[in-house]
C-alpha cells in the first residue's frame, strides 16, 4: 500500500497565498526584500530590548545602582525605535512599487498573449481580470506601495509579541508558552474574522459599478452629458452606493463571530491571571527583584502583540491581488478561449489569389446559446469588393471577427484559395489583413503613431492621410489628446478619417484584405462617397469587405450580400437585388424615402 506523500511545513507555507505573495516579494526585487525583513526583525526585537533596558533602570533605582548604562540603553532603543520605522516605510513602499510593476507587466503580457479576444469578452474571465486589474488602484483596499507598511506593521508586532514572551523564559520555561500560547490562538479562534472571498459575483458586480461610475467621473469623455444632464451628485451617490455596499459585503463575511470571540476571552483571560498571579507570589515573596518584575510584567503584556500582528487584513488583500494576477496567467495560458486562435504553419503571403469562402460556418459566443452564424455560406472573389448588410445582431461584425481571426468557427471551415484559414500562419495572414471597425481607438499619442505605430516614413503617413481625406492633418508630432501640453482633439470625422488612413498605410505596406467596418459613419453623406470612392481607388486589387448601413455607400460595392439570423439570404449586384425585389430592395427604398424626407425638410425650412 501506498501512503500518500505528506507535505513539509515549508512547502504548505508556499502554497498558501501568503507564501505566493511573499516569494513575489523576493522574485520583484531580492535586495530590498532582503532589507525589509531584515528591519521587520530588527524593529520586532527592539520592543523586547526596551522592556529589559527599562527593568534594569527600575531594578537600578531600587538598588541604589548606577543609572547610566541602563539609560544609555534605553536612549539607544529608543532613537533606533523612530528612525526606523520611517526608514522601513520609505524601503516597504519602494518594494510595492516594484511588486506592483512587475505584476502590472505580467498582467498585460497575460492578457495580450491569446491571439483571438474571446478571454476579453467571456463574462468569467472578465471577472478574474477584474479583480487582477484592480489589485492597486484602491478600489477594495489601499495600493500595494500603501499596503507594504500596514503588512510590515503587523509582521512588526508578531516578531515583538514573540521577542517578548521569549523574554518571559527568563522568568520560567513555561511562562512564553502559556502567555504567547494563549495570545497567538487568538490567530486560530477569531481566523473567519479575516476570510472575505472576493471572487463572488456579488462582490465583482459591486466592484466594477464602483469602479465604472468612477472612471465616468474623473475621464473627460462622459464630462460632457454628466453636467449638462445634472449628473454629478447622483453619479457620486452611485459611487458612495457601491463602495458601501463593498464594505457592507466585507463586514458581513468578516464580523467577529460570538462564540469565538468567547473562547478568546476565557483563553486570555485565565492565561494572564495564571501568570500575574504567579509573578505577584513570588514579587511578595521576594524570590525576584522589582526590576525583574517590571521587565516580565511588560515583557506580558508585550507578548499580545502577537493577536495584533502576523496576517493582518492588509496582507490579505494584498495576497489575493497577487493570486488573481497568476490566475489571469494561468487562465490566459490554460484555458479553451485562450488556445482557440492558434497558429498556423502555412504561409499567407499572396493570398487571397482566387476566393476566400465561408462554407457552412456556425459560430456561438461563449456563454450564448443561440449561434450567431448559423451554416452560412459564402464566397467572396479575390481582389473584389463585397458589401454585408443586414439588420442590427444578423452577424456582419461577427463575420469580420473570424475573417480576421480574432475568432475561430464553431464548426464549418473559411477557406483561403482552398487552405483552412486555421493553417495559415496567424502572424502572415494578419499581414494580409487591414481593418477599420466600428469602435476603433484613438490612440492618446501623436498623429505619426495613430497611423503607423510600428513606425513608417513621413511620406508613406502623409500619402496616406491625404488618400484618407485628411490632408489638412499635416503635425505627424502633436499629441491627439487636449490633456497634453500643445495636444489636440479631433472631431469626430477626423478621427474616422485617421482611422481610415491607418487601413490605407497597412494596404500600401503589403495588406490585401481590408475590412470596412462601418467605416464613415461619423461624416455627412458627401463626405462619406468621397472618402469611400478614395478608399476604392487606393484598394482596387484588394479583396474589400464592407459594413455598412448607407445603402449610398453599399451600392458602390461590386456585389452586396443580406445577411439575416445568421445566413446569407441575398447575394448580388445593386441592380440585381433590386431587380430581386426582397430585402435589400425593401431596406433600400426604406432609407432612400427617410433621406428625401429629411432633405426636402430642411430645403423647405431653407
Amino acid at each position: 500500500m501506498v501512503r500518500p506523500e505528506k507535505s513539509s511545513p515549508i512547502a504548505l507555507l508556499k502554497a498558501r497565498r501568503e507564501g505566493v505573495f511573499f516569494a513575489t516579494l523576493w522574485k520583484s526585487h531580492p535586495g530590498l526584500s532582503v532589507v525589509w525583513w531584515a528591519l521587520i526583525l530588527f524593529q520586532g526585537v527592539l520592543p523586547a530590548g526596551f522592556v529589559v533596558a527599562v527593568g534594569a533602570l527600575v531594578g537600578a533605582v531600587a538598588d541604589g545602582a548606577p543609572l547610566r548604562t541602563p539609560l544609555l540603553l534605553i536612549g539607544v532603543v529608543f532613537v533606533l525605535m523612530q528612525l526606523l520605522t520611517p526608514l522601513h516605510n520609505q524601503v516597504g513602499s519602494l518594494l510595492g512599487e516594484h511588486v506592483s510593476d512587475r505584476l502590472h507587466d505580467r498582467l498585460l503580457v497575460a492578457a495580450g498573449t491569446p491571439e483571438g479576444v474571446a478571454h476579453l469578452e467571456n463574462r468569467e474571465h472578465m471577472d478574474e481580470m477584474t479583480t487582477a486589474r484592480d489589485f492597486d488602484l484602491g478600489m477594495t483596499g489601499p495600493p500595494l506601495h500603501m499596503s507594504m507598511g500596514f503588512i510590515a506593521g503587523g509582521l512588526v508586532e508578531a516578531v515583538s509579541g514573540l521577542a517578548q514572551a521569549v523574554v518571559l523564559a527568563a522568568y520560567a520555561w513555561w511562562a512564553p508558552l502559556l502567555v504567547g500560547g494563549a495570545w497567538l490562538s487568538t490567530h486560530w479562534l477569531l481566523r473567519e474574522s479575516t476570510r472575505w472571498d472576493r471572487h463572488t459575483g456579488q462582490v465583482l458586480d459591486a466592484q466594477r459599478r464602483a469602479e465604472y461610475s468612477y472612471r465616468l467621473a474623473v475621464d473627460s469623455p462622459a464630462a460632457k452629458e454628466i453636467r449638462l444632464f445634472g449628473l454629478a451628485s447622483w453619479l457620486t451617490d452611485r459611487f458612495a452606493s457601491e463602495r458601501r455596499t463593498l464594505v457592507e459585503l466585507r463586514w458581513h463575511t468578516t464580523r467577529l463571530r460570538q462564540r469565538p470571540m468567547r473562547w478568546a476571552v476565557v483563553v486570555l483571560t485565565v492565561s494572564g491571571g495564571l501568570f500575574f498571579w504567579s509573578l505577584g507570589r513570588d514579587a511578595a515573596s521576594g524570590a525576584i527583584g522589582l526590576g525583574q518584575v517590571s521587565t516580565f510584567a511588560y515583557a506580558a503584556v508585550g507578548a499580545g502583540a502577537v493577536a495584533f500582528g502576523g496576517l493582518n487584513w492588509a496582507l490579505s488583500l494584498a495576497a489575493d491581488g497577487v493570486a488573481a494576477v497568476l490566475r489571469v496567467e494561468r487562465t490566459m495560458s490554460e484555458s479553451a478561449a485562450a488556445r482557440s486562435v492558434v497558429s498556423g504553419q502555412t504561409p499567407a503571403e499572396g493570398m487571397p489569389a482566387a476566393e476566400i469562402r465561408f462554407r457552412d460556418v456556425t459560430f456561438t459566443y461563449p456563454g450564448m446559446s443561440r449561434p450567431v452564424l448559423d451554416g452560412l455560406d459564402l464566397t467572396i472573389p479575390a481582389g473584389s469588393s463585397l458589401a454585408v448588410v443586414g439588420v442590427n445582431g444578423a452577424g456582419k461584425s461577427t463575420l469580420v471577427k473570424l475573417l480576421c481571426r480574432l475568432y475561430d468557427p464553431g464548426s464549418g471551415r473559411i477557406e483561403v484559395d482552398g487552405t483552412d484559414l486555421r493553417e495559415l500562419d496567424l502572424e502572415s495572414w494578419r499581414r494580409r489583413t487591414s481593418a477599420i471597425f466600428q469602435d476603433f481607438i484613438r490612440y492618446e499619442l501623436s498623429l505619426k503613431d495613430n497611423v503607423a505605430p510600428l513606425d513608417a516614413a513621413t511620406e508613406e503617413i502623409l500619402q496616406a492621410l491625404t488618400t484618407a481625406g485628411a490632408a489638412n492633418l499635416r503635425d505627424l508630432d502633436r499629441i491627439l489628446s487636449p490633456g497634453y501640453e500643445n495636444g489636440t482633439d479631433l472631431s469626430g470625422g477626423q478621427w474616422q478619417r485617421v482611422a481610415l488612413a491607418r487601413v490605407l498605410y497597412s494596404v500600401n505596406r503589403g495588406a490585401g484584405v481590408v475590412v470596412l467596418d462601418e467605416p464613415t459613419a461619423q461624416l455627412d453623406v458627401r463626405g462619406e462617397a468621397e472618402v469611400f470612392d478614395r478608399v476604392l481607388e487606393a484598394t482596387r486589387g484588394c479583396t474589400t469587405v464592407l459594413i455598412s448601413h448607407r445603402f449610398s455607400t453599399v451600392r458602390r460595392a461590386d456585389r452586396i450580400c443580406v445577411v439575416d439570423r445568421g445566413q446569407v439570404v441575398e447575394l448580388g449586384s445593386h441592380d440585381e437585388l433590386m431587380a430581386l425585389g426582397g430585402t435589400y430592395k425593401r431596406l433600400f427604398e426604406l432609407q432612400a424615402t427617410r433621406f428625401n424626407e429629411e432633405r426636402n425638410g430642411a430645403d423647405s425650412a431653407g
